[in-house]
């Protein structure tokens, strides 16, 4: 099963939905993250599978990252900003339980079809 961290506004994350559902035969699980904000233990596995720190994984251009005064927070600060203010988590997050990517570009996706 793949799941997709997903913004129906954001047109990567609409191609990134529609590239797995044409890719994938896998079950495809759609969390609008918007709706249903991620909390920070998900946050943290997240950043685990993605192999990456919490200021990759996050929407530096914002208003609310410089309004929330997070350039040079470290990396506690940044994973609670992310989980009480979701629209900073870079979008799409593709993952398989045993790896994630950003679907920034779209086809990063594949990798786990």
């Amino acid at each position: 099963m793949l799941t997709i961290y997903h913004n129906p506004r954001c047109s990567k994350s609409r191609e990134t939905l529609e590239l797995i559902k044409t890719n994938s035969n896998k079950e495809i699980n759609v969390i609008e993250y918007l709706k249903n904000p991620i909390n920070q233990e998900t946050i943290e596995k997240l950043l685990t599978l993605l192999a990456c720190s919490p200021i990759e994984m996050m929407r530096v251009k914002e208003t609310e990252f410089t309004e929330q005064n997070l350039k040079g927070a470290d990396d506690k600060t940044l994973i609670a900003a992310m989980a009480a203010t979701p629209k900073l988590i870079e979008r799409p997050i593709v993952t398989d339980g045993k790896k994630a990517v950003i679907g920034r570009p779209p086809q990063n996706a594949l990798a786990l079809c």
